[in-house]
């Protein structure tokens, strides 16, 4: 929403992109990727560019309502490297990963947050989870891979139909042809991801951060040798998975049984 209104402005004023950028002092690449919901302004980018838009505060008000739709705030660092990412790969052991939640079972993970977050968090925190969701169709396609532990297909979280519908959304994003979804089978005694979840990334400009996450403490790893070890991990992961033809029938399993 903040991105189309500045773009209206933007045309309104006769301004290209890297027009705007030169007023306000930011890059023609940050105007683009404002426009495009791909990151939100920072810092004085707002009051900057409704002055020279001649917005009258629309852009600052706009602004305002951006920020009551947002991801849980130990999350935001990595949140703005995954908006642009060319490729994420995830492993998860607990929890059905945001990327892929519907709006019901995200609420319902937020609802039972200790300690308790209020009703006005939780409907911006589940606003935030859903506008990630946007890396799935977004272009150009990124590379996209899941794997997947059984146990967080398993648990009901809020309830059998709501479960349902979320093992059925995970199949459907699953058949799309940049994603690759991977269960581990769970009679497997061991695999490379014993220690815990995490998340890897590679850039546009080529960085390959990854994620680790602890009972709300996160930890952007961008330093060897523990990236190289943890890429290295996710391989050895993949292949100890299964297929994901295999994959898809594992969970299409799970849902009949509910």
């Amino acid at each position: 929403m903040f991105g189309a209104l500045l773009r209206h402005y933007r045309e309104r004023a006769g301004l290209s992109q890297e027009g705007l950028g030169l007023r306000i002092g930011f890059s023609k690449s940050q105007v683009a990727m404002v426009e495009r919901g791909e990151r939100p302004p920072k810092g004085d980018f707002t009051p900057q560019a409704d002055a020279a838009l001649g917005a009258d505060g629309a852009l600052i008000a706009a602004a305002k309502e951006l920020t009551s739709s947002r991801v849980a705030s130990w999350f935001g660092p990595f949140a703005e490297e995954e908006a642009t990412a060319r490729a994420r790969y995830e492993y998860e052991s607990h929890l059905v990963p945001g990327l892929l939640q519907t709006e019901e079972h995200a609420r319902a993970v937020f609802n039972g947050a200790c300690p308790p977050l209020d009703d006005d968090e939780i409907e911006a925190l589940v606003a935030g989870r859903l506008a990630r969701q946007r890396m799935l169709t977004r272009k150009p396609l990124p590379d996209i891979s899941f794997i997947l532990e059984l146990g967080p297909l398993a648990r009901p979280i809020g309830g059998r139909d709501v479960h349902r519908a979320q093992l059925h959304h995970i199949l459907e994003v699953s058949r799309l042809r940049h994603v690759h979804m991977q269960v581990m089978p769970p009679q497997r005694e061991t695999h490379g991801g014993l220690s815990g979840s995490f998340v890897l990334l590679e850039t546009d400009d080529r960085r390959r951060p990854a994620y680790l996450e602890v009972h709300t403490q996160s930890f952007l790893i961008s330093e060897q040798p523990h990236l190289g070890r943890l890429f290295a991990r996710y391989g050895i992961l993949r292949t100890q998975a299964l297929g994901p033809e295999e994959s898809q029938k594992l969970i299409e399993q799970t849902a009949e049984s509910l």
